[in-house]
Order: structure tokens, then sequence, then C-alpha cells
């Protein structure tokens, strides 16, 4: 069985998505992200993180300043470029992976590359901020374009859907295509469906259960389940005891067609990954 071939390539950055499952680590500067915040306040306690992360096999660090979690108020400009431009300075001068910036904002995004990052990770697809897809177009850098329903503030206050994965392919589909005439080619743009945001729990089983739908648009998929509620739902516990759930999820998110994972547990599943990846691999040589 054969499938199509993804590199994702920005400014110094080349990535062969299709070659194995990339892992991207979480990094939240936050006092109040749902599973780790107030962990990595610190910029020393941040970089130490990233480096052990990076250590442990990612392939991308996600910094981000502002929480996303379900009710979480928006951050103001400045106070999160205080929290995560220190860090990105630090880690692009220590790292030889990429590093992301997840953020909603054109004025974080720009400082954030000219600090050193080499993604941007926006979970409102492109839909927060007017200028965030000149931002990511004049600085030639990849883009992660992920499905929200609402806003964090919002999403998960009686979220429906008639069809989840044809509203969020449509969505995505009209995302890429705004993406595109901003000037963002399509080497650089990764989809998302959005996990967690603004969605019911059986909308992300669901998503993870159809994810091979959306390989008709052409882009690679990065999916992120790590930790998330529908998980502690499901098995009744809290975030940080939801690893086997995450493994399951990101085990399954594989072998249905995701590129990339964004995850909290880097080591753990890094070798899910990596066995999910073989066998994958050993069905599409038959």
């Amino acid at each position: 069985m054969m499938t199509a071939r993804f590199i994702v390539e920005g400014r110094d950055v080349r990535l062969d998505v299709s070659a194995r499952t990339h892992v991207m680590g979480v990094l939240n500067v936050t006092p109040d992200s749902f599973s780790d915040g107030g962990r990595y306040l610190a910029v020393d306690e941040a970089v130490a993180h990233a480096r052990r992360m990076a250590d442990d096999g990612a392939d991308i660090i996600d910094v981000g300043g502002e929480s996303t979690r379900p009710g979480a108020d928006p951050v103001p400009v400045d106070e999160e470029l205080r929290r995560v431009i220190p860090v990105i300075t630090r880690l692009a001068t220590t790292l030889t992976i990429p590093i992301s910036i997840d953020t909603r904002k054109a004025a974080v995004a720009r400082q954030a590359i000219q600090a050193g990052a080499r993604i941007v990770n926006d979970i409102s697809g492109l839909t927060a901020d007017p200028e965030m897809a000149a931002v990511v177009a004049e600085a030639g850098v990849p883009v992660v374009l992920m499905h929200i329903k609402g806003t964090p503030k919002d999403m998960q206050v009686r979220p429906s859907y008639d069809d989840p994965i044809q509203e969020i392919k449509a969505w995505l589909a009209h995302q890429i295509a705004v993406a595109r005439r901003a000037g963002i080619p399509e080497q650089r743009i990764i989809i998302d469906p959005g996990i967690g945001f603004g969605k019911r729990v059986r909308d992300n089983l669901v998503i993870l259960n159809s994810l091979s739908a959306f390989r008709s648009l052409g882009c690679p998929l990065l999916v992120g389940p790590s930790r998330k509620s529908f998980i502690g739902k499901i098995l009744g516990l809290p975030e940080g005891q939801r690893l086997e759930g995450t493994a399951a999820a990101v085990a399954l998110a594989i072998a249905r067609g995701a590129h990339l994972v964004r995850v909290h547990d880097v080591r753990e599943i890094v070798r899910v990954a990596r066995m999910t990846d073989a066998i994958v691999r050993a069905r599409m040589k038959e």
C-alpha cells in the first residue's frame, strides 16, 4: 500500500514526516495550563525540560505562553512575549531540533520567529489574528492550522456537530485555501483536527477513528490527544495518570494516518510511535 509522501520545508526546517512519525514535545510556560501549568515558568526550568525532551527523542519543541484549556481567558501580548521570548532565545542557541511557537497572535509569532522559532502552531487556524497569515508567509516558516470551534473561553460550552468529520474537513480546506492565498505554499502547511478543542467525547473518538478522511486535503496531519479530558472521562483518571490512554490514542492515530503527534510524555510516546511505525510500515510494504 502506497501513501503520499510529505516533507515539511521552511526556513531552516526540513522534516520528512512520511519516513516516520515525528513527536512534538509540549513546553507550556504558563501558570494555568490544564496539565503542567506553573511547572516551567522559570526560564532555567523551561530550558532544562526542553533539553530533556530533546534527549528523549522529540523532533520539535512547542513553546506556548498562553493557556488554551477550556475556559481560559486570553493573555495580553506583552505578557505572552515575556513568557516565551527568553525561553525561545535560549533554546535557539542550544537545540538542534526546531522550535515551534504555540500562539494565536501575529505579534507573538513575529517576535518568536526573530528569536529563533521555526514553526508557528496556531490553534485558531489563522482565524484569531488577521495578520497571522502574512507574518507566516513573510517569514517562510511552516504553520499548523488547527480546527477549533469557538475560542478556549467558550469552546466546551455545549459544542455540537451534525457530521464532525465533514464539518472539520470543510473548515480545514477553507483555511488551507486562506493560507495559500496569503503566500504560504503547501509544503509549509500542517493540519490538525483539534482533539479536545470544541469537541464532545464522542467527537474526539470519531475523529481519531476517521483520520484517514483528512488525507484528501493533501497536507501532513498532526494530532494532539495528550492527557486530554476525553481520556480522563473514559478512564476516570486525572491529568497526571493519563499516559496509557494517551499512548493508546497516539498508536491509533498513527495507524489511521497521523504524521506528527503533540505530547507531554515524550520518552514514552517516542517508543510508542516507533513501535507503531514498525507495525504500520510492515503492512505498507506488503
